[in-house]
């Protein structure tokens, strides 16, 4: 009998099993044939502490001292980009993110293709970085493996059933047998909730859009900041030599292996090119992943209110890999009856709890 059989192989399956193995047997259950083949595979991430809702930015707080721990951020920057016609917006951004105004010569310094004919106004944060998405897998995955947990790829889930001692779970080759269920499968949480006959929560799966192309102008983009505009309506972050742009889209769609919509991201690469003095030439790449949110947009954590063996580990959005260290160790906390290091306005924030209040 497993103690937790986790059912994803994203950031928030494979952080949770790192945390959860310190409290009995794990394994992880991930449907195709690698880890973080959708959502956190296919993320622009970076680390921006005040990013999200007020219990998203506290778990990005409480997740910093992990991830400069494992050495998994290098720094980048944030510069947004305005003018007259957006600057209400502009400015609620700034004040939210903590970006300070900056002149148009040091924002032409910070990323020199900055047309002074579109942009009259830039802010600047320095304490954004990079997160090496591969590198903080492998690190849970490390961990999850070193106290002898099991993470098995292949392995979809095909029927979920209520048993005495907890849960049978059935893949196509194997049956798993398990006290506790933890369901941190992306988009894909509701189906999970409802094979395990589970009230889903309504969250929605919304589709991000992302090019990469060639660095613009020939120019080095390696110390450019990531570029936005008011209102995420869209960004360029520099990619190994490369520039990746999105139309930060956000269309509600069924789960499913996420493509982009040409239309969508053409108007997204519009926007940005509106910016800039170098156009679009040619794409390198272009490919989408799915963002899920819970109906208010924060994450759920913690035993289903109904049945405290089914676990919810869910709705990361784009917060996902900058959040998980703390979302996974306040799930450990919470399933190991313990005092959790973050407010308890926040933890209530985030509890399954607070959709059946």
């Amino acid at each position: 009998m497993i103690d937790f059989l986790i059912i994803g192989g994203g950031i928030a399956g494979v952080s949770a099993a790192a945390r959860l193995v310190e409290l009995g047997s794990v394994v992880v259950l991930e449907t195709e044939d690698q880890l973080a083949y959708h959502a956190s595979g296919r993320s622009a991430a970076m680390f921006e502490e005040s990013y999200g809702k007020p219990s998203t930015i506290a778990l990005n707080a409480a997740s910093k001292c992990f991830h400069v721990d494992a050495d998994v951020l290098s720094p980048r920057g944030l510069m947004m980009v305005g003018n007259k016609d957006n600057a209400a917006t502009f400015e609620n951004d700034r004040t939210v993110m903590q970006l300070d105004l900056i002149t148009m010569d040091e924002a032409v310094d910070f990323v020199p293709i900055t047309c002074r004919k579109a942009v009259d106004r830039a802010a600047y944060h320095s304490e954004a970085w990079d997160i090496d998405t591969d590198k903080l897998l492998q690190t849970f995955a490390k961990m999850v493996r070193a106290k002898g947990g099991q993470i098995n790829t292949k392995a979809g889930v095909s029927s979920i059933s209520r048993i005495t001692t907890g849960w049978e779970v059935n893949t196509r080759t194997t049956s798993y047998f398990a006290r506790n269920l933890v369901n941190a499968a992306g988009a894909w949480v509701d189906n999970i909730a409802m094979m395990a006959g589970i009230t889903p929560l309504g969250f929605s799966p919304k589709r991000r859009s992302m090019a990469r192309m060639p660095a613009p102008g020939g120019h080095d983009v390696r110390q450019w900041p990531m570029l936005f505009g008011p209102g995420e309506t869209w960004y360029a972050k520099p990619d190994a030599g490369a520039l990746i742009v999105s139309p930060a889209d956000e269309d509600k769609v069924e789960p499913h292996d996420a493509y982009p919509d040409e239309m969508t991201l053409a108007e997204g690469l519009m926007r940005y090119e509106n910016n800039v003095t170098e156009p679009i030439v040619r794409l390198l790449a272009s490919w989408a992943g799915l963002r899920t949110f819970a109906p208010d947009g924060t994450l759920v954590l913690g035993r289903d209110p109904v049945d405290d063996r089914f676990i919810w580990c869910a709705g990361q959005g784009g917060y996902g890999m900058q959040s998980s260290p703390a979302a996974s160790q306040l799930l450990a906390d919470i399933i190991a009856e313990r005092q959790p290091e973050l407010d308890a306005q926040t933890v209530a924030a985030l509890s399954p709890a607070r959709f059946s209040a």
